[in-house]
């Protein structure tokens, strides 16, 4: 390991693996190396085996649960939004060679103690249960005058101004009742908590009309899901980086980051080898995770918790049609929270379980002592669980950008339903490292021939 690298890269996470694939594209030397024997760090799948050594060491699975090979279980649930960045990024890069998709069958809410599938346009608002007779006439109107907007139109604007009026300002000018507002600003703007409701109407315009034109372009849902399991994404990204020259290692503990007199960022030592890079680029745990390096800094600290339960099901969840696959959102004032509860369900139409087993991934922001407990109210929307898995993971963030020490830590995986945030940070640590914007160019797939 004495070669000298312009980046490693540890830990095979999604945005660490975009990252290192669009390093590798750019034309640099790429190092990346996972403590793990297998991809995606955080953001794996696993089988039945890895799931139960993971949760239960020592204890086997069931023999009902059926072959060890028909599983990928997603340690992180999320769903990639149609139109969204992420599939921006696979289209630009050809990753979407490697990958094939399916359709999430439907997008619902829970609200007023029922499931609801989320209306998408003006015609599904006048039919959903929802809303009320005059509730749906105003909704109407809403969508309406979203999809009507043009910037440059004034006559489209309706006296508003969406970069100075509060979204509170715009659903009032349409009357709409905080429950409508509810499924508004969280099954669609996708919005964890009502902090939005105070600031410019906007980003979640933008949200908003995200949603609708993911829905529009494959119908029944915005979603779509690779099959054989998110841990699928990662790998792609892998292969992308290994036909650029990038240099894969799994299962390489890693002994110690190296830094200079000064601080800055020499090599990485493993196995009592040291290979040396210009810059490092990693996820939070292999830095310290809070905890007091040999340089006495602390580079990265806890900003929250998330609490996952990964659930088998021996059938869909009640409610939703009989879909083999739904996104759930429980808005958090129908709760009683701050944040809301995420439900994502796949089956093995997706080709990551058993026939007739459903895996169904509930998923909040801690916000008390007793985090099993926030995740009660979407438990119980499941019907019998046939078993369940339940994780506590610290959200962590970098405590300095990199830019003195050469050292860029990439953020923890939210509790959002969807990778738009995965690809803010993956833009964030692209600025960071290069000192320029991330421009997607088209790959030439013949040039590397």
């Amino acid at each position: 390991m004495d070669e000298e690298y312009d980046v490693i890269v540890l830990g095979t996470g999604l945005t660490e693996c975009i990252l290192s694939g669009l390093l590798s594209v750019e034309g640099k030397k790429v190092l990346h190396m996972d403590r793990n024997d297998y991809y995606g760090g955080d953001s794996a799948s696993l089988n039945l085996t890895q799931l139960y050594r993971k949760f239960r060491p020592g204890q086997s699975p069931a023999t009902e649960l059926g072959r060890d090979r028909d599983y990928a279980v997603d340690l992180i649930p999320k769903f990639i939004i149609a139109s969204g960045e992420l599939t921006e990024i696979l289209v630009h890069t050809d990753v979407t060679r490697y990958l094939d998709f399916k359709q999430i069958a439907g997008s619902f809410v829970y609200r007023d103690g029922r499931i609801s599938k989320v209306p998408s346009t003006e015609m599904e608002a006048v039919r959903s249960p929802l809303m009320g007779i005059f509730e749906k006439r105003r909704a109407k109107k809403f969508f309406e005058f979203l999809q009507g907007w043009k910037d440059n139109d004034p006559t489209t604007h309706q006296g508003l101004n969406l970069d100075k009026d509060s979204m509170k300002t715009v659903y009032e000018k349409f009357g709409l009742e905080p429950g409508t507002q509810d499924f508004i600003g969280h099954a669609m703007a996708l919005y964890l908590d009502d902090d939005y409701i105070n600031k410019p109407a906007r980003p979640t315009y933008n949200r908003i009309v995200l949603y609708t034109s993911s829905m529009s372009r494959y119908g029944k849902s915005p979603y779509i899901y690779p099959l054989y399991g998110l841990g699928e994404l990662p790998q792609s990204f892998a292969r992308l980086s290994a036909i650029y020259g990038g240099t894969y290692m799994l299962d390489k503990p890693i002994d110690k980051i190296v830094t200079d007199s000064d601080g800055k960022f020499i090599g990485v030592t493993s196995g009592g080898e040291t290979v040396k890079a210009k810059q490092v680029i990693g996820d939070p745990s292999y830095f310290g995770a809070g905890s007091e390096e040999d340089s006495g800094s602390i580079r990265v600290i806890e900003v929250g918790k998330v609490v996952r339960a990964i659930c088998f099901l021996k059938h869909p969840i009640p409610g939703t049609d009989d879909s083999d696959s739904v996104q759930l959102i429980i808005p958090q004032n129908q709760v009683g929270r701050r944040n809301d509860i995420y439900i994502a369900m796949v089956s093995s139409t997706h080709n990551v379980c058993a026939k007739d087993i459903y895996v169904a991934i509930v998923s909040t922001i801690v916000e008390t002592d007793k985090p099993e407990l926030e995740i009660v109210p979407g438990l119980n929307l499941l019907g019998p669980i046939y078993d369940k898995f339940v994780s506590v993971t610290p959200l962590y963030e970098h405590t300095s950008d990199g830019t003195n020490d050469n050292i860029f830590i990439t953020r923890s995986y939210d509790a959002t339903s969807h990778f738009e945030t995965v690809v803010e940070d993956v833009r964030d640590v692209w600025q960071r490292v290069t000192g320029s914007s991330l421009v997607l160019k088209k790959r030439d797939p013949a040039a590397e021939l």
